[in-house]
């Protein structure tokens, strides 16, 4: 219940005359969350793409006063999920002042709360606690014992105070008791040893807990929220049943599920200087490939789909294909800059640190695996751009890229610089035959920069397709025919063949 100038209420007396109602925390989120869904306020702010899935089981999870467990793979935005609950909360709420535990007034659950109120009755002086003050995050750890969650006896407490070890003001209560009134948050719950999740049946359901011997009767008001990876119930620990028993709601998320939801995450969460953004174009279809890694990562044979891959690879990545793009714009001595598909090789260190390989994929090497992955990329969107190369070598359709691969066939190659300057870039592509006509004709809407970047994505589709060869070779990549890339890789000791993923 939300009262105007609450500040000026500053004793018990005052808040009854107020008018003052107290509610549970569940059901003050219950409140809030029924005049917000009523007047179609924006409730998960950030939060893109769980729109139809996971906010609306929240949501019932709320409307519920159910305890919540967000289920997920990591990267699935859980913890930002919880973190956002507080908006359900009312603006303040009062406590007793002094008090460890944030007693409400009306019904103090510790015994100290309880004396102050015996003692000074309607002058009981009155604090009010922020929001921001009621949202408490553990994370799970084999370390954490049961004095950080429940409390233990405190002997300096008691020596200070002396008192007899019997007296229940020798307690130093945990986490949880002084998170009375609060949303508690504990992070990837599996992670707890099992005799600490024991520790939380009574205080989930009985509302009662027990320290050194002490049995308190707390009926604590908390709004519980766990987290937790499903690949925890096999590889480091699991929840213990009755413990999954007395979470009432378990939401399970999930990563982006279109490009479009995963560029917004991405260009949303970034961070990028305000010089980055302003000299640093990245064409619409460099943001679509970094997205397309990651999403073929999820797919990948070489790459653990329990483990998952994360947001934050392409969150990642997407600053480190800037910051290539920037670091030869600098070197160049340039103002301005477009992003290129040779800088998507700059983004390879976001890619190789965040996914985990299968054993198949450690054969084959991390790096190896990120060039997969990029190949694959431009591979699934070059049909969106150009026509389908498996439909012209079936005899479909004719060959638009005739001429340019019979302008390689002719002995010539190109050596794309990894930081050629712009005019540099620009004169390379052009120099080849049909390229431009290419495409014009394909992509006539784009502009002048995008034009240029489908001219690279041009070529790069084309070795994807085996119309021609693309080679590393130091700080540059070479561009050729692929009778002669093939011949030239045969003669190499123990050589079969090329394979797109051995090259660059």
């Amino acid at each position: 219940m939300l009262i105007k100038n609450h500040e000026q209420i500053k004793t018990l007396g005052q808040l009854k005359e107020s008018g003052y109602i107290t509610r549970s925390i569940k059901d003050e989120m219950r409140d809030n969350l029924i005049h917000k869904l009523r007047n179609d306020e924006t409730l998960f702010n950030g939060i893109i793409g769980y729109e139809e899935t996971v906010i609306p089981e929240l949501e019932r999870a709320v409307l519920s006063r159910h305890n919540i467990i967000f289920l997920g793979l990591r990267g699935q935005a859980k913890t930002r999920m919880a973190r956002l609950l507080d908006n359900l909360l009312d603006a303040y709420i009062p406590v007793i002042a002094g008090t460890e535990l944030n007693d409400d007034p009306f019904h103090p659950v510790s015994k100290a709360g309880k004396q102050i109120i015996e003692k000074e009755g309607g002058n009981t002086p009155i604090e009010w606690m922020h929001r921001s003050q009621r949202y408490t995050e553990k994370l799970a750890t084999p370390d954490v014992t049961v004095a950080d969650l429940i409390g233990d006896v405190d002997p300096i407490k008691a020596a200070a105070l002396k008192l007899h070890y019997s007296d229940e003001r020798v307690i130093h209560f945990g986490l949880i008791p002084r998170s009375n009134r609060c949303i508690f948050v504990i992070n990837e719950l599996p992670d707890l040893q099992a005799r600490i999740q024991v520790a939380l049946f009574n205080i989930l359901q009985e509302e009662d807990i027990q320290i050194r011997g002490f049995k308190l009767r707390l009926p604590l008001d908390i709004q519980f929220v766990f987290t937790a990876n499903p690949e925890d119930y096999t590889n480091r620990g699991s929840i213990v049943t009755p413990l999954k028993d007395r979470i009432d709601s378990q939401i399970l998320t999930h990563y982006p599920r279109s490009i479009a939801h995963s560029k917004k995450i991405t260009e949303q969460e970034a961070g990028l200087t305000q010089s980055q953004k302003e000299n640093v174009c990245v064409p619409e279809l460099l943001k679509t490939l970094i997205e397309e890694i990651a999403f073929q990562a999820r797919e990948s044979e070489y790459i653990d789909e329990n483990s998952g891959v994360s947001a934050r690879l392409t969150i990642s990545a997407y600053e480190n294909l800037i910051s290539t793009a920037e670091r030869r714009m600098l070197l160049n001595n340039e103002t301005k800059t477009v992003a290129r598909i040779l800088d998507l090789y700059g983004v390879i260190p976001s890619i190789t640190g965040k996914v985990e390989l299968v054993y198949e994929g450690e054969q084959e090497g991390p790096m190896k695996i990120a060039h997969i992955l990029i190949n694959k990329s431009i591979r699934e969107h070059f049909v969106q751009h150009f026509p389908n190369p498996d439909k012209i070598k079936e005899g479909e359709e004719s060959n638009p890229y005739q001429e340019i691969i019979d302008w390689f066939n002719g002995g010539n190659f190109l050596d794309l610089l990894m930081n050629a300057s712009g005019k540099k870039f620009e004169s390379q592509l052009k120099q080849i035959p049909g390229l431009t006509h290419l495409v014009e004709k394909y992509n006539p809407e784009s502009s002048v920069e995008e034009k240029l970047i489908l001219m690279e994505f041009a070529l790069f589709g084309m070795a994807e397709y085996s119309f021609l060869s693309k080679t590393a070779m130091d700080t540059r990549l070479q561009f050729r025919d692929i009778l002669s890339s093939m011949l030239e890789n045969s003669d190499k000791p123990g050589a079969v063949g090329l394979d797109s993923s051995d090259i660059f």
